[in-house]
């Protein structure tokens, strides 16, 4: 038997060292892997059209031929926690070894830029080099964007154990929540981040999911573009158009790619960054501003195809030349738009281009070089000069995108990064985002859908997810102000609650004014990893925190706040009083202090009419109540009945 063994491992060995075939399984499955633990473990991936393939694992073999297309589907039984183990496939065409597979449980951590910040951009990065874990398995997917759903990645998957230099490239927060789980579990973790900074809840969301979320028609704009790129680029001007009357409300014939004699141009004192002019009025402008220059062609120039290049422009744009939209794209990557005979005529020609700059720098950021219109001739005009620009303030809704365009598109990043990740099992589901959302109606209905979604996707009708609610960042309001920061928070508590499946992680008290990417991210870690402790492990702790239950009308005339999951009692930090809360009625608010009282909290009245009560309701609220497990109360609001 000992001689057996021997030779099986020789050859597994002489397998896992020779040149083998491309690789027969796809998804999230490579080296150094980690399986989630107790359900059944199914493989997929392609080989040759009718051959049998066959899988071992753990002693354990399962087989199954390939349909008319080589796809294959395999479905080993369940394993407990443990390993390393070896995966082999076997076919006619070839086989496959993955070798160093764990048994544990699987994360998937996903959202914008908190989520994808790195450990070593993060505070404490010292602790990174006493943190390797060689139970705990990192993959990061590739950035990829895609207008259809991949069906396998582009290149096979890159799991590393946890060592100080993955650690450091890898997401913080979902580090810190693997660290935290495995101190609790004693199970290996695998750890799987998909994140792209910027991007909007709808890129993250299947075909199916964006019918859900109320999306239908940016979804088919997006099947039309993979058909019929310049009948889709029209629908999608055509939807910028008219976001743009109805919130300006100029009526047709008005528009500025119509008549721009009612903008206030000015000229641009050099291409780049508005905000860094000089002018006091562009400096740190958020908004949109209009941008024009003529020029003046030949009947030979005009009559030819060419490609209109504006360089880099931040955050998004939308262009005109001649009244005719020719494209838009977000971000800050170079724009290159084709321009069809008829487009350009014979004498003066105007290029209109509306930039949309909603975080830091913004508008035609260059380089000034890159400027010029390109015949298909081989010439060029170059368009270096004769800006000028007219700032149109910030809208009072955000602009729709391209549902192909970006971070900010429909399904884009679902399609290029979540469904090449295979019939991955999940344990739970980290999410932070929302910042891109801020200002955008239907975040309910959005942030449900996905969870519906992914769920679906992952086959998993229960999969637990821990939203981190967003941090402290920008104004501290010093009188009561609506808030698009606060109502997406809300918005996170309430979703969450009515779920079932899913819960809130408070970070309000680890922001910072200052930064949108606050450097605290381990306490975050932990309590998301706590939040996965009640949803996924079923233990008995608060998932959140102290959350509201509701409130009632006192006898005085003040109002009774009843709070639920307090471990221990409410008490105010620095002081005898509670502060955040505000009274709400007729249409004002007014600051109010609380008494806590176990796990309640009294409000004063002030004599004025009070129907809701708010709590931590600004961009960067100051906020002082905590529980004796020293979690905060988290933003939200409530109708007082």
């Amino acid at each position: 038997m000992r001689i057996q063994a021997l030779l099986a491992s020789a050859a597994l060995l002489a397998l896992a060292t020779s040149s083998l075939a491309a690789p027969l399984v796809d998804g999230a499955l490579g080296d150094h892997a980690v399986l989630q633990r107790g359900r059944p473990i199914v493989l997929t991936g392609k080989a040759l059209p009718g051959e049998a393939v066959s899988a071992n694992l753990a002693g354990k073999t399962v087989s199954a031929p390939a349909d008319k297309a080589g796809r294959f589907r395999l479905v080993l039984p369940a394993l407990q926690a443990g390993g390393p183990y070896r995966l082999l496939i076997d076919a006619p065409s070839g086989q496959q070894l993955i070798d160093d597979l764990l048994i544990g449980d699987v994360f998937l951590c996903s959202g914008q830029s908190n989520m994808e910040l790195t450990t070593e951009q993060a505070q404490n990065s010292f602790q990174i080099y006493g943190a390797s874990d060689p139970q705990i398995r990192l993959m990061s997917v590739p950035k990829r964007l895609a207008f259809a759903p991949l069906d396998k990645p582009d290149a096979p998957p890159a799991w590393t154990a946890a060592t100080p230099a993955t650690i450091g490239k890898f997401s913080a927060v979902c580090f810190y929540i693997g660290q935290s789980l495995r101190e609790t579990t004693k199970a290996p973790i695998g750890l799987i981040h998909a994140s792209w900074g910027g991007s909007r809840i709808s890129a993250w969301l299947s075909p199916d999911g964006l019918e859900q979320a109320g999306l239908g028609e940016p979804a088919k704009t997006l099947a039309l573009y993979t058909r019929d790129t310049a009948a889709a680029e029209k629908a999608a001007a055509g939807q910028w158009e008219t976001w743009w009357r109805d919130t300006s409300g100029l009526a047709q014939g008005r528009e500025p790619w119509r008549d721009d004699t009612g903008l206030a141009w000015k000229p641009v004192p050099v291409i780049g960054s508005f905000n860094r002019w000089g002018l006091p009025e562009m400096k740190g402008y958020l908004g949109m501003v209009w941008f024009k220059t003529e020029v003046t062609l030949t009947a030979e120039q005009a009559r030819q195809a060419s490609v209109l290049n504006l360089g880099s422009i931040d955050d998004a744009d939308r262009t005109w030349v001649n009244g005719q939209p020719v494209g838009g794209t977000s971000l800050g990557r170079a724009r290159q738009y084709r321009l069809k005979p008829g487009v350009l005529r014979e004498g003066r020609n105007v290029i209109l281009v509306n930039a949309d700059n909603v975080y830091a720098d913004g508008g035609m950021l260059g380089p000034a070089s890159a400027l010029k219109l390109q015949f298909d001739d081989g010439t060029s005009l170059p368009l270096d000069q004769g800006w000028l620009y007219a700032p149109a303030g910030r809208s009072k809704s955000n602009a729709p995108r391209s549902p192909w365009d970006d971070i900010n598109g429909a399904g884009t990043l679902y399609n290029g990064m979540i469904a090449p990740l295979g019939p991955v099992s999940l344990k739970g589901v980290a999410w932070y985002q929302g910042e891109s959302d801020t200002g955008l109606p239907g975040y309910d209905r959005r942030l449900a859908a996905l969870m519906k979604d992914w769920r679906t996707r992952f086959e998993t009708p229960n999969l637990a997810f821990a939203i981190v609610q967003l941090s402290a960042y920008g104004d501290t309001a010093k009188r009561p102000v609506e808030n698009g920061w606060a109502t997406v928070r809300d918005v996170q508590r309430r979703v969450a609650e009515a779920d079932g499946h899913a819960a809130v992680v408070v970070t309000i008290d680890h922001g910072d004014p200052l930064d949108i990417h606050p450097g605290e991210k381990q306490e975050v870690g932990r309590r998301a990893a706590r939040a996965m402790r009640a949803l996924a492990y079923s233990e008995a702790v608060a998932p959140s925190g102290p959350r509201i239950a509701g409130a009632a009308r006192d006898a005085g005339g003040g109002v009774t706040l009843t709070f639920k999951d307090v471990t221990g009692a409410l008490s105010p930090r620095s002081g005898a009083v509670a502060i955040g809360f505000e009274l709400c009625g007729a249409g004002v608010c007014r600051f109010a202090n609380g008494l806590a009282e176990g796990a309640k909290v009294v409000l004063s009245g002030d004599g004025q009419p009070i129907d809701r009560v708010r709590y931590a309701w600004a961009e960067s609220p100051v906020v002082n109540l905590f529980d004796d497990a020293d979690l905060p109360v988290g933003p939200f609001e409530v109708a007082v009945p």
